[in-house]
């Protein structure tokens, strides 16, 4: 079944959202906010991405830029920061099958469907 990891109050993701409404495929929703990921999810999420951890970051966030910008951090110590602040994960994360992609611009999504 196809997996959207989205975040209701972002805009990207909503059009993220309305593309696989649109598709008539089954998917299911998944809120990482209100229920986040755990390590291992984390990890295989990024290892069908085919990214490095960085790359899942969104950079922008202040949390990020006050906190962690000009630090040497693990990939490991990454995807613990994504889990206790699921905020500074990119969206939406959309996930079929083996495949995945980072929906930025939305019409990625159309990629792996």
């Amino acid at each position: 079944m196809i997996e959207i990891y989205h975040n209701p109050r972002c805009g990207t993701s909503r059009k993220g959202l309305q593309i696989l409404e649109d598709s008539g495929k089954d998917f299911k929703i998944i809120k990482y906010l209100d229920d986040p990921l755990n390590f291992e999810q984390l990890q295989k999420i990024i290892s069908l991405l085919k990214i490095k951890p960085i790359d899942l970051v969104r950079q922008k966030e202040s949390i990020w830029k006050e906190e962690f910008k000009d630090k040497k951090l693990s990939d490991k110590r990454l995807i613990e920061l994504m889990i206790k602040n699921p905020k500074l994960m990119e969206r939406p994360l959309v996930i079929n099958g083996g495949k995945a992609v980072i929906g930025r611009p939305p019409k990625k999504i159309l990629d792996i469907l």
